[in-house]
């Protein structure tokens, strides 16, 4: 989508990742966007306002009480901006803009704006996991603010978490998407209306010390994929996602996790009330027995580490154990199958020892990286091949599968006008 015409605030605060707002400015123009930028004063001592200047053809806003602005200037950019972008957003700013504080030109003008504004978050990653971060991130959710990120990655101290801004154009990609024109529902394709279904995404990471992990390859794709299918398709959506570099989508319960424990605690707290449960993440089969207080060194002469492995819960299988402990045939439960080999033949064995209702078997060379997939569904009733398809397609497929199987057990409610 072009952002031809639109009037975008770009904010820009005090963190590391400053300099990258340079190149979400240069994305919106590329766009077609026009761009104005506040900056607060913390932030134009890690980028200068002149580079901004040179991008956009106008000065950003440092200064609230500019002498030679003849009007109130965060009025003037609220009244005249289409969205608002802050990015990065640091934890002082987050707890500005929940808090209604307005001291700055960014918060200032945020405050003043009632259209879409979109946070950029970028901070170490355990000033993202605290406690007044989380109430203060949940509070601007809440109303309505659009988050992208934070992702897992490296960070200025030199750790590696949770806390590090998206990329520019992943941010891009969310306004453009965020401002897209909302077609009109059609309820006839709203078959899941009511439904209350539950998505993990995504790798798990088991941390071996505070720098290193175990973790796989899954970008996460088809759990999001199957997330806003589900989202646009009527149903209320959870996604539990893993670390993955992918902005959060709307209108869509987001819960962000690290290891398969957390993930497992997220999904147990929620399952009494799921109608059906896809558990898209590529969740890690084993953790250290010991996670490592500091940093595992290495010695001239020293042998590699040994490191002892323990087994994971298997999510899916405790799920389907439970559910047949209660004598019930809810939640629907999907499961996946990577393999190498014999897709069809493992899958059939899944779909047996876990008591699930349909495994989503697909090739190891196909199931992680890129937007396309090419799988087999294997339920008790057959296995349906869906040929090599968007993972928006095969999300649909899988969504099919769930909505007939709801709906044959009689928990599939009519949509609601």
């Amino acid at each position: 989508m072009s952002l031809g015409g639109k009037h975008i605030v770009l904010g820009v605060t005090g963190g590391i990742a400053a300099y990258k707002a340079a190149y979400v400015a240069r994305e919106l123009l590329a766009r077609g966007a026009e761009v104005r930028v506040a900056m607060t004063h913390t932030a134009t001592k890690l980028v200068g306002p002149l580079t901004f200047t040179g991008l956009t053809g106008t000065p950003p806003v440092t200064d609230l009480w500019d002498p030679s602005y003849a009007g109130e200037v965060h009025v003037d950019l609220a009244r005249w901006a289409d969205a608002i972008v802050v990015a990065p957003a640091t934890a002082n700013v987050i707890a500005r803009l929940a808090h209604g504080l307005a001291e700055d030109p960014v918060s200032a003008t945020a405050l003043c704006f009632d259209g879409l504004l979109l946070v950029a978050p970028a901070m170490h990653h355990r000033m993202w996991q605290h406690p007044a971060t989380t109430a203060n991130v949940a509070t601007l959710r809440a109303r309505g603010t659009h988050l992208v990120g934070p992702v897992f990655g490296k960070l200025a101290s030199g750790d590696e978490g949770v806390g590090r801004m998206s990329e520019p154009l992943a941010i891009l990609d969310a306004l453009t998407a965020s401002l897209a024109p909302t077609a009109p529902r059609d309820l006839a394709s709203l078959d899941l209306e009511g439904v209350r279904l539950l998505v993990s995404a995504g790798p798990t990471f088991e941390a071996l010390d505070p720098v290193r992990f175990l973790g796989n390859r899954s970008s996460g794709r088809m759990g999001f994929a199957l997330a806003e299918r589900a989202r646009d398709r009527g149903a209320r959506v959870t996604l539990v996602r893993g670390p993955v570099a992918l902005p959060d989508p709307r209108d869509v319960e987001v819960v962000n996790v690290r290891s398969a424990l957390e993930m497992e605690a997220a999904i147990t707290a929620r399952r009494e009330q799921l109608d059906a449960i896809v558990m898209a993440a590529a969740v890690a089969d084993f953790r250290p027995r010991e996670i490592a207080a500091d940093k595992i060194k290495k010695s001239d002469g020293d042998d590699a580490p040994t490191i002892e492995l323990v087994r994971n819960p298997d999510i899916l299988a405790g799920l389907g154990a439970w559910r047949a402990s209660r004598a019930s045939e809810r939640p629907y439960l999907v499961g996946f199958a990577v393999e190498t080999t014999d897709l069809v033949a493992s899958a059939q064995k899944k779909l047996e020892r876990k008591k699930v209702d349909l495994v989503v078997a697909n090739h190891a060379s196909v199931a992680f990286e890129g937007d396309d997939n090419e799988a087999f569904l294997v339920a008790r009733t057959g296995v349906t091949p869906t040929g090599h398809v968007a993972k928006t397609a095969l999300a649909d497929r899988i969504l099919d599968a769930i909505r007939d199987g709801l709906a044959t057990r009689g928990s599939l409610g009519a949509p609601k006008s």
